[in-house]
């Protein structure tokens, strides 16, 4: 079970104690309502979190004797489908206390119901600032980082690469706009010399992955600054790979160290057999047995996010056991077996590792 699926359970729990009408019954009933037919990818492991971690704890006994029982529905990804459905889940099924939603924008709509309605609301996934900023009220909490904090925590490394001239990808929605603006700001008072010379918003979910890569080659930048997610991610990974656009290139990108986004990017294999050069997440486990390739950089910076070398190959999850890291050549790679390089390993909720190993050949099989 994810902390996020504990921290959003006892967080919606603990509003009980604000003495709403939903505790003075027999269960602790919950309002949840997020994008799931929308963001699949993402929210069908959320929602098995936040359902195992409900049963774990109506099976200690509750929440101050209570059972916790949870009222689920589909927001419809829209602001006004959203409003409406947490105004019949406080009318009509008696709750008091609402979570969920995904998107900035979703969530901002559900903010300002809580607000009027004074309904307590914890908006477990939207990441813009302005729900716990400008837009907030004492109703409405908030269970991650904000796109101030994460785009903050990547700052040190997008400085370190020392580029000047930056592609700015983002979708064009409240999460993408938020991200992009405070990464300009924070980069040129960083780096006052920094210059944008592209910037990008495709709409969510339909993102012309050939326009955009032409549009970052044209514009021939040092490096590239993505907020992209989920499909559009992978079509972005696999035309500008295909195309070259990373070559070369330093890139920074917010949330793509999260496995619902890495997974989509997994290598797969020609008809020949051999692997394409993509950027993908190969699984720990052992489903394939076809061999990984060479691995030059690659490091988690903060929880969720992901900085890649551009002439990375492919990126994959870190193995449980850092000593069993073992990156392997391929017959193209420059790298020799019995040479050494570094390979910077970061999991969700630690800090970035640096791991000193001897490349060597391994068999095809996954390990």
């Amino acid at each position: 079970m994810s902390n996020r699926s504990q921290l959003f359970c006892l967080a919606t729990a603990s509003a009980v104690c604000f003495g709403t009408p939903a505790f003075a019954q027999n269960t602790v009933k919950i309002g949840e309502l997020n994008s799931y037919k929308a963001q699949p990818a993402f929210l069908e492991p959320y929602k098995r979190g936040w359902e195992l971690a409900v049963e774990d704890i109506n099976a200690k006994g509750g929440v101050l004797g209570k059972k916790l029982e949870v009222i689920s529905r589909d927001d419809g990804a829209s602001p006004g489908d959203a409003v409406r459905v947490a105004n019949e889940l406080v009318t009509r099924e008696g709750v008091n206390i609402i979570a969920g939603t995904f998107l900035s924008h979703i969530g901002l709509a559900v903010t300002e119901f809580a607000g009027k309605e004074k309904v307590f609301f914890l908006a477990a996934e939207p990441l813009t600032d302005k729900i716990t900023w400008q837009n907030g009220n004492k109703y409405t909490f908030r269970l991650r980082p904000s796109t101030y904090m994460q785009v903050a925590m990547l700052m040190p490394d997008a400085v370190a690469a020392k580029k000047k001239r930056w592609a700015v990808i983002y979708p064009n929605f409240e999460y993408g706009q938020s991200a992009a603006t405070w990464f300009k700001e924070m980069l040129k008072k960083a780096q006052p010399d920094a210059e944008f010379v592209t910037e990008q918003a495709p709409p969510l979910g339909k993102v012309d992955a050939g326009a955009v890569v032409q549009a970052i080659d044209d514009a021939k930048p040092d490096a590239i600054f993505n907020v992209l997610f989920g499909a559009d991610l992978a079509k972005l990974v696999r035309e500008g790979t295909t195309r070259g656009t990373f070559k070369n290139r330093v890139v920074v990108s917010l949330l793509s160290g999260e496995p619902e986004y890495l997974d989509p990017l997994k290598t797969r294999p020609r008809s020949d057999g051999s692997s394409p050069a993509i950027p993908g997440r190969r699984s720990t486990r052992r489903r394939t047995k076809r061999s990984s390739q060479l691995i030059k950089s690659v490091g988690t910076t903060i929880p969720g996010s992901v900085r890649w070398s551009a002439t990375t190959p492919s990126i994959r999850s870190p193995p449980a056991s850092p000593r069993r890291a073992r990156p392997i050549p391929t017959s193209s790679s420059p790298h020799s077996a019995g040479s050494r390089s570094k390979v910077r390993w970061g999991r969700s909720n630690s800090a970035p590792t640096t791991i000193k190993r001897r490349w060597a050949p391994m068999s095809a099989r996954s390990r």
